[in-house]
């Protein structure tokens, strides 16, 4: 009994052998940030400015690295970390930056607009991936990741259908290149299209993936393009609670037994509807919450600044984590017809995104 009480003792402690565990990972990811920041002041030092921020260099950075090596698995968690936790910890703060006044500005013309966007994206991703041959279960895989956000949304909606593991990795093979691309590129529209920031901040929010990516996009137009993206990004992803919960209902008529190559039970797919966590995730809580003690005067303004900050350089690590996790020759292990349906559908996106602001004067 002693000595096992003893070897107890001497034993590392869970949240001790956690952090030895996701070390290496974090500490690259801050390697490769460090390296984006040196980056964007030599770029400043030599132009006067810069062209390409820390933000989007952290990606670039980070996508090279793990197309020229790739990280053996005590990097894994570490990177994984970074990737999640540390983004979410940084929407939470960027709550701080956010007034009631921001929200009010974009008009609910905009929010109800987001829902319509949402759904018959959806809709017409669905038709685009089954018109291109793609089973029921992925096209709706495809549709909502396209539509909602990413492979967030693919985790989330797969086990409602009952999809198995290799339509979830067709699905969101490409997404992360895709993102990267989209994050690169759409600048190039809004400055294009002559659109404000609070303009180029909601189509960033409606059309990019993931929340950094949107942070990133957004980020070309300045400060108030990053709030505006945000907050649309954030109201696309509460999305996903009444997305799964419709689902749920359906998709017993929508996904034919033919079509299932996973797990079953007594013939039938294995499917469960996602919990609370997963359809709102405590990050849009917390968000929310900081909203509203800014709103209500409960945050010092002296204190607004080094939280942006903050929020700023968690985003960037995140954003390096992401492009450590993107190698740029699964795009050919994503197929033809998953590409295509992945491409069509987000460029269906972007019309009705741009069809919505129009209407509503942003562009």
């Amino acid at each position: 009994m002693q000595t096992v009480a003893l070897h107890r003792r001497h034993q590392p402690s869970n949240w001790g052998a956690s952090v030895l565990t996701i070390a290496p990972g974090v500490l690259l990811c801050g390697a490769v940030t460090a390296l984006a920041y040196v980056l964007e002041a030599a770029e400043t030092a030599l132009t006067g400015k810069a062209w390409i921020e820390a933000l989007v260099l952290a990606i670039l950075a980070g996508t090279a690295i793990r197309t020229a090596w790739t990280p053996s698995p005590r990097w894994h968690r570490g990177i994984a970390f970074s990737a999640k936790f540390l983004l979410e910890i940084a929407v939470v703060l960027l709550g701080a930056s956010v007034s009631a006044a921001t929200i009010l500005a974009a008009g609910p013309g905009l929010l109800a607009g987001i829902a319509i966007v949402v759904a018959t994206a959806i809709l017409a991703s669905f038709v685009i991936a089954r018109a291109l041959g793609l089973p029921v279960r992925m096209a709706l895989l495809v549709a909502c990741g396209n539509s909602i956000c990413g492979n967030s949304a693919i985790a989330a909606v797969a086990p409602v259908i009952g999809a198995d593991s290799d339509d979830v990795a067709a699905s969101i093979a490409f997404t992360a290149v895709l993102g990267v691309v989209v994050v690169l590129g759409l600048p190039l529209v809004g400055y294009g299209l002559g659109m404000s920031a609070m303009g180029f901040g909601a189509l960033s929010g409606l059309t990019v993936y993931a929340v950094p990516q949107v942070i990133a996009a957004a980020s070309a137009f300045g400060a108030l393009a990053i709030q505006t993206g945000t907050l649309v990004k954030l109201v696309r992803v509460l999305m996903l609670g009444p997305v799964c919960l419709v689902l749920s209902f359906i998709a017993p008529r929508i996904a034919p037994q033919s079509e299932l190559h996973g797990e079953t039970i007594a013939g039938e797919p294995v499917r469960k509807r996602p919990g609370l966590a997963q359809m709102v995730p405590w990050f849009i809580i917390g968000f929310i919450l900081l909203v509203v003690c800014r709103s209500l005067g409960f945050i010092p303004q002296q204190a607004i600044s080094p939280i942006s900050h903050t929020a700023g350089i968690l985003t960037v690590i995140s954003m390096a984590a992401l492009g450590l996790g993107v190698d740029v020759r699964t795009v050919a292990s994503a197929g033809v017809r998953v590409s295509a349906a992945v491409t069509l559908s987000l460029v269906a996106l972007g019309a009705l995104s741009i069809t919505l602001l129009s209407v509503l004067h942003f562009v």
